[in-house]
Order: structure tokens, then sequence, then C-alpha cells
């Protein structure tokens, strides 16, 4: 290593870890308020059905935030954007906060529509900032940043869990996460390079219409259209555990409530540990076979949750089914920012695939659920996975990717 490499190493390890602590900012906000749910249902006096539309704010705020990303990138840089993001959460903590304080559900419906609003922005920014990591340091990383997601998101919940047990009103929650996040968005952002904005001062006032235009003219893009089934296929898996897990494993394996809770944790861990392990994988075999085997494991697994009559096959399962889930967003990510000159549209046209899966993904099991029980609704788990198994090709490099696409239309 000569010198100027190695005096760019230590700077390159406080960009990756600035990133890292971000994508964990990003999983403790994200996870911070499903723990009080029940205390923000009796304060505002209202039912499920409401708090079910309330959270579907956060959804239609972030795929706002899908779309506003690119023009945020290209205006303020990776630097900027990542902080501005990290901020507009902190704003929006604080209006939930007063939604609660007023018992007020459109003040803290539109808390939630912001709050979605900076994680769906801050998801392209960190994504995008995580690839150019890559890109330096010539490894894959994007898996270990996004177990700081799934690591964040544990923290949140414990966090969520513990202002529930002594007794911390979610407003009060709210305001002291909202505090934490601008200081640590403001500490970490320093470590983040200072890249000059990619828009002149002439073109900073494109229109709405333009900006929408360029967005949805990703999606004439075939690779990405494919990396996004990939993500679509993983993040369905993901977002139907999260839901219907544990329900599964009490209703229809026996356990107690305690023990299925448990079951969703060890989902969580062993997503996360396949994340923080999963980059020499990567560099060794390459993000097709990665994608591959993971996703195997994953049909593999739901087929011992669903078959299994014993505890541990259960258990071994649920371990399976999370490491089918665990890679495919991060190397989907990876590999959308390539093969291309804008890198934040691409990723926010294959990130919208996967928010669309998790939006879409609970109610299907449910409305399948009504025909062919909760775990004969799980099969269409193990359906994505094939799905994602398949469209894993694309997820190479991408001059290889253009050869094999080359050499098929010649067959």
């Amino acid at each position: 290593m000569d010198h100027k490499a190695a005096q760019h190493q230590p700077s390159l390890r406080r960009w990756r870890n600035s990133i890292v602590a971000a994508f964990a900012l990003g999983g403790i906000t994200a996870s911070a308020w499903g723990p009080r749910l029940p205390a923000i249902r009796a304060e505002l006096g209202v039912g499920t059905g409401t708090i079910g539309l309330i959270l579907s704010c956060a959804t239609v705020g972030a795929l706002g935030g899908l779309l506003c990303a690119r023009p945020m990138l290209h205006r303020l840089g990776g630097r900027r954007a990542v902080i501005s993001s990290l901020l507009v959460i902190a704003a929006a903590l604080t209006v939930m906060a007063g939604g609660l304080g007023l018992r007020s559900v459109p003040v803290l419906a539109a808390g939630f529509i912001v709050v979605g609003f900076g994680l769906g922005s801050l998801d392209v920014g960190i994504n995008v900032e995580g690839a150019a990591v890559e890109r330096e340091g010539g490894r894959t990383l994007l898996p270990l940043m996004h177990a700081g997601w799934s690591g964040g998101a544990a923290i949140g919940s414990a966090i969520g869990a513990i202002c529930a047990a002594v007794g911390i009103r979610p407003a009060v929650q709210m305001v002291g996460l909202a505090v934490f996040v601008s200081l640590a968005g403001l500490v970490l952002s320093r470590s983040i390079p200072l890249a000059a904005p990619k828009e002149a001062a002439s073109q900073q006032r494109e229109a709405w219409s333009i900006r929408i235009r360029h967005w949805l003219a990703g999606w004439a893009d075939r690779r990405l259209l494919v990396i996004g089934v990939v993500l679509l296929g993983v993040e369905f898996g993901e977002g139907s555990a999260n839901n219907w897990l544990s329900l599964a494993v009490k209703q229809n394996h026996g356990q107690s409530a305690a023990v299925a809770a448990l079951f969703l944790t060890l989902f969580a861990v062993c997503e996360m540990a396949t994340r923080s392990l999963g980059g020499p994988l990567v560099d060794r075999f390459g993000r097709v076979a990665t994608i591959r085997f993971t996703t195997t494991l994953g049909v593999a697994g739901i087929a011992l949750f669903i078959l299994g009559n014993a505890v541990w096959m259960t258990a071994l399962g649920v371990v399976l089914w999370a490491v089918g889930v665990s890679m495919g967003f991060p190397l989907g990510m990876s590999a959308a920012a390539e093969g291309g000159n804008d890198p934040a549209t691409q990723v926010s046209v294959a990130a919208s695939l996967g928010y669309f899966s998790s939006l879409l993904g609970p109610p299907l099991i449910g409305f399948l659920a009504e025909s062919v029980g909760l775990l004969g609704a799980l099969w269409s788990i193990a359906l994505l996975f094939l799905a994602a198994f398949a469209g894993a090709i694309v997820l190479g490099p991408v001059a290889r990717t253009a050869e094999v696409v080359a050499d098929t239309t010649r067959t």
C-alpha cells in the first residue's frame, strides 16, 4: 500500500462508520413507535382501524421521499442530503409528539407522513453513499451497513419497550428521540465527504413535472425492474415475518405469546447476523451466487416453518427464513447504483418496489389466510423467494450482465 492509499484509509473508515451509524438511526426511528402503539391508541381513544390508517401515512410519506431523493442528492450533495433527511425525521418526531400532546389524529398523521418522507429520502441517500464507499474500498460493505439498520431496529424496539415499562409517555419519548437523532446526525455527517452538488445553479429550479418524468423514465430500465423483483421477493418475506410470524407461532404451532415473541426476536437477530457476516461471502462468490444461495435457504425455511411439527423445526425454519431475506435488499441496492450516471434515481426506482412489497405483503397474506389458513398463505413467500432467485442474474457486475444479455439475444 503506497503512502497516499495509507492516508486515505482512516477517512474511508470514518466515512463507512458514519453511514453504518446513519443506517442505525433510520432503524431506531422506524421501530421506536411500534411498542408504544397500545399507549398511543389509548391516549387518542381511537380504534385499531384508525391506528392502521395513521401507520399507512408513513408509507405514503416514504414514497414521496423516494421521489424527492434524487433532486435532494443532486442539489445538496451526499453529506447535506443525509443530514437534511435526519433533521426532517427529527422535526417529524416533534410534530408527532405535538399530535399526541394535543390528542389530535390529523397532527399525528401529518407527523407520520413527514417521518416517512424523511426515512424514504434517507434510505436512498445512505444507500447511494454506501455504494460509493464500496467502490472506494473495493469490497462489499452494504450488507454490513444494512445490518446497522437491523441493529438499530432492535435498539429502537427496546427503547420503546423500556419507555412503556417505566411509564414514559410516547410524546416524551418522541421528543427525546428527536433530540438524539438531530445531535447524532450532526456529528456523523462530518465524516461524509463534502461532494459538490451535481446540478448547476441554473438547473436547480428544474420543474417538478420534469423531475417526475425523469424518475418515471427509470421504470423503463429492464435491469432495474428485475432488480426490483429481487427486492420485492425478499421484502415480501421480511414484511410478512414482521407482521405474521408471531401470530403463526402462537396460533398454528401452539406456543405461548411470550415464546412467539422470542421467535420474532430470533428472526431479527439472524437477519442482522447474516448481514454482518455476509460481505466476505459476496466478495468470494459474487452477488448472484449469494442471493441464489440465501433465497434457496429461505424456501427451505418457509417449508420447515409450515410443515414442521416440532419446536426445533419451527425454530430452524425461522433461522433459514431470516437468512433468505437478509441479503436481497443490500445487494439489490448495490447493483442498482451501478451501470448508469444517476445512482440516486436508480436506487429510488428499485427501492420503490421494495417499499411497495412491504405495503402489499402483510394484507395479501391476511387475504389469502381467509381462504387457505395462515400457514397455507405463507407459501406465497416461498414463491416470491423463487422469483428473487430467478431475477438474481441481473445483480452481477454490469459488464458481465450486458454480455449475458447479448449472448441471450444472439441465441
